[in-house]
């Protein structure tokens, strides 16, 4: 059951305690799911001066700044955030069993396609607290058990929430598992631990895809990093393609929907980029930049061939000159994380274009690479942004956390 891996027993029994959860919450109703959920909501915000004080003490012994001190934050408004997006799932469709497809043989057998929870869905995710919270609600709404391995900078924060989600009335036992994160060894066992976990979806940054990928026994869904790129073509509205730029790029920008890369047409860079380095250096942001780009403006520091592939997770953005749509597309195509993609145009047909041969999870056209997230997209929030293309790709959340099985009705049919 386990391949090759040797199990640490407290590991083991948390997660025979989620399989055998998962075969408990495969069969609640929508009525009953939901009524754990409201339950969480209402529990997180009777807690919420135990939470903070869980998280102070993360954050005094963290030492964090920054972006990455951002992420391990909590703040009253963001624990009323978390439930509200609890909410938000409780007033979502329920997936689960659904009817995908139904036929009729000329044998007479009916075959019905329908929705079934994964069973036991496990992530592993760095320092943001709120993801303990979004994981377990959308497990739990497609009755699947979730098995939690959050960064240690989350520790005290994880697991008082892990506890107080557990504690809610009625919460079978097992639904929602947190392992260790002291020891490295939990994210080998939950990765190896074939049989009892369905999927792993790591959330976090390269090192940690890469070895969760590499390693893995189990299927994994990749949440991919985000080196997203703004291309402003030489049609774009100045007013417009600062506003998006800012926005992508100083709105948030430890998140993996942010902006890392900004691509400009020639035919606008001597107006253009003197105006947007102008405009990014007093928000705070670094600049780098190409040859051309340096040549422009000042306050820009000349890019390295690895600036275009890295993920900076701070306010930091590097600038490249591009001579058209076909270029930009190349550029990206070649140094994007395949995640988020955005052209600022006036001209359709160069829209039209990179919006077809982009090859990333999610391409825009006139917005901000900041949208791409499961609860702008209308799903409550999301398990992640998936960057592979098979099961799942993009923002995913409650139908992803689903697979099928077909239900075959017979009236006593047998094959010849």
């Amino acid at each position: 059951m386990w391949g090759t891996a040797t199990i640490a027993i407290s590991t083991r029994e948390k997660l025979e305690r989620a399989r055998a959860a998962s075969a408990l919450l495969a069969q609640l109703s929508t009525t009953a799911k939901n009524e754990l959920l409201l339950g969480i909501a209402d529990a997180l915000e009777a807690h919420e001066l135990e939470i903070l004080h869980a998280n102070a003490e993360d954050i005094e012994l963290a030492n964090l700044s920054g972006a990455m001190a951002d992420r391990l934050l909590l703040t009253p408004q963001r624990i009323d955030e978390m439930a509200k997006a609890v909410r938000d799932v409780v007033a979502l469709p329920d997936p689960v069993n659904e009817v995908l497809e139904e036929w009729t043989r000329p044998n007479g057998l009916l075959i019905r396609k329908i929705r079934v929870p994964l069973g036991v869905v496990g992530i592993i995710y760095e320092s943001r607290p709120n993801v303990t919270v979004d994981a377990a609600t959308l497990a739990l709404k497609t009755g699947n058990a979730v098995v939690l391995r959050g960064g240690k900078e989350a520790a005290r924060s994880n697991e008082r929430l892990a506890e107080i989600m557990s504690g809610v009335s009625g919460m079978p036992a097992g639904a929602i598992e947190l392992l260790d994160c002291g020891t490295r060894e939990t994210v080998q066992d939950l990765i190896r631990a074939r049989g009892l976990v369905d999927v792993v979806i790591p959330r976090g940054g390269p090192a940690l895809i890469s070895h969760v990928m590499e390693n893995a026994l189990v299927p994994v869904i990749e949440t991919g990093a985000g080196n997203c790129h703004i291309f402003v073509d030489e049609s774009a509205d100045f007013e417009m393609a600062s506003r998006i730029v800012l926005n992508a790029k100083t709105q948030r920008p430890s998140v993996c929907n942010a902006a890392e890369k900004l691509l400009v047409h020639s035919g606008i860079a001597a107006d253009f980029v003197p105006r947007i380095v102008r405009e990014l250096t007093n928000a705070g942001v670094e600049v780098r930049g190409d040859a051309e780009v340096c040549s422009l403006a000042i306050d820009v520091k000349p890019a390295t061939k690895e600036d275009w592939a890295e993920e900076y997770l701070r306010l930091c953005i590097a600038i490249h000159i591009v001579r058209d749509t076909d270029e930009a597309i190349a550029h990206i195509n070649r140094y994007s994380t395949k995640h988020s993609e955005s052209i600022v145009t006036a001209e359709e047909s160069n829209a039209r274009k990179f919006l077809g041969l982009v090859d990333s999870a999610a391409v825009y056209w006139n917005a901000s690479t900041r949208f791409t997230d499961g609860g702008e997209f209308g799903f409550g929030v999301e398990m992640g942004v998936s960057t592979q293309k098979l099961h799942c790709r993009g923002p995913f959340a409650l139908r992803e956390l689903t697979s099928s099985k077909y239900q075959i009705i017979g009236i006593g049919q047998v094959r010849s």
